[in-house]
């Protein structure tokens, strides 16, 4: 969706984008990294002519962004910045609204949009459509200045340290909520920011950049797991393993289909079955399939009955689709050194391991 190419930009006798070139596929997020003054919003600014190029060329969508008219290029190009800029004297629809206003576009169907909008952001409508700016928090702001951006439905958006001036847990909440907003609205993304936690969770591409120069262009997995020079190293940080942490999803990293045994499982069948696998304990489950406790091999040697008469609750349990990052923080906090897995229904999956997430993030290193 957007090409540069020999992108170069100088002021006066001052390069601030030197040569630089990669691309970004259609629906992904790029995120531009690095430390102040290294090009990234320069680079950013050059794809909306909000900067002009000095040298090479910016195609968005196989055309070249020279040879369309600036209007033309800003209809198709979401914008948002870390300063919000909502208009005090508008409504919060009437805000999201502008560029469609603008633009002629009918304003029922655009008022529509907008209270679709503000629901993908966990935002009533019928609460926030007719407040006024001063109204909303800090954080429910930014979430409209980024919606403002996507009502007019442009295929690019850029996104200049959006979430730079909100607190931390507030900025976790809307980054969440843009990564939702992304999955469902497909947009191609640049964002330029400072933070590489924040790129590692936002990116599916990261260009890091260093006086002026493009010096890695990756997926965030490949950055942290092979920084191309110390300088990259630095930046990313020296805990850059453990950051890989938040890319992988339990489902990628746990034991799938584990045996399990039922109430009515026999007590030696159990121990059997433990045996076996060699295994200290074995999750219980319900008839269907749901996690309801475990048995440990040690309180059952000499026991007799069923399952049922023996088992205890699980400490805690995991769900597939959240990150290692999780998991692991979870494993600490309950000290535990494995977690069952469940689906968004509670059916039991699998079970992770301490050994299984080392195992998993070392095979980057083992491969190269």
């Amino acid at each position: 969706m957007i090409r540069l190419e020999n992108v170069t930009k100088t002021f006066d006798s001052y390069m601030a984008v030197d040569n630089v070139s990669f691309e970004v596929p259609e629906g992904e997020i790029c995120v531009l990294l690095g430390p102040s003054g290294c090009g990234k919003t320069t680079t950013m600014r050059m794809i909306n002519r909000l900067t002009e190029l000095s040298s090479g060329r910016i195609l968005i969508g196989g055309r070249d962004i020279m040879e369309v008219g600036a209007t033309e290029l800003r209809r198709g190009i979401g914008y948002v910045i870390q300063q919000i800029g909502l208009f005090p004297n508008k409504t919060i629809e009437d805000n999201i609204c502008t560029v469609p206003d603008l633009l002629g576009m009918d304003r029922k169907a655009s008022r529509k949009r907008a209270h679709e909008l503000l629901e993908m952001v966990a935002l009533d409508p019928a609460v926030f459509a007719k407040r006024y700016p001063k109204q909303l928090s800090g954080g429910q702001q930014q979430r409209v200045g980024v919606i403002r951006a996507l009502a007019a439905d442009p295929p690019v958006l850029l996104m200049d340290e959006p979430f730079g001036a909100i607190d931390p847990i507030n900025r976790a909440v809307i980054q969440d909520e843009f990564l939702k907003l992304q999955s469902a609205l497909k947009k191609t993304v640049i964002f330029v920011s400072h933070d590489i936690d924040e790129a590692v969770k936002m990116a599916s591409r990261i260009a890091i950049f260093k006086s002026g120069k493009l010096v890695q262009y990756d997926t965030p997995d490949n950055i942290l797991a092979h920084p191309v020079d110390d300088f990259v190293a630095d930046f990313v940080g020296g805990d850059r393993t453990l950051k890989r942490l938040q890319l992988v999803k339990v489902a990628d990293a746990m034991q799938a289909d584990p045996p399990r045994v039922l109430a009515e499982t026999p007590v030696a069948e159990a121990l059997a079955l433990m045996q076996k696998h060699d295994h200290q304990s074995v999750v219980m489950t319900g008839p269907r399939g749901r996690a309801r406790g475990l048995v440990r091999r040690a309180q059952l040697q000499g026991a007799q009955g069923m399952v049922g008469d023996h088992y205890e609750r699980i400490p805690c349990t995991i769900q597939v689709d959240d990150t290692l990052r999780n998991a692991v923080s979870m494993m600490f906090s309950n000290d535990q050194t494995w977690l069952a897995c469940v689906d968004q229904d509670g059916f039991y999956r699998g079970y992770l391991t301490q050994r299984g997430i080392t195992h998993l993030l070392g095979a980057t290193y083992r491969d190269a």
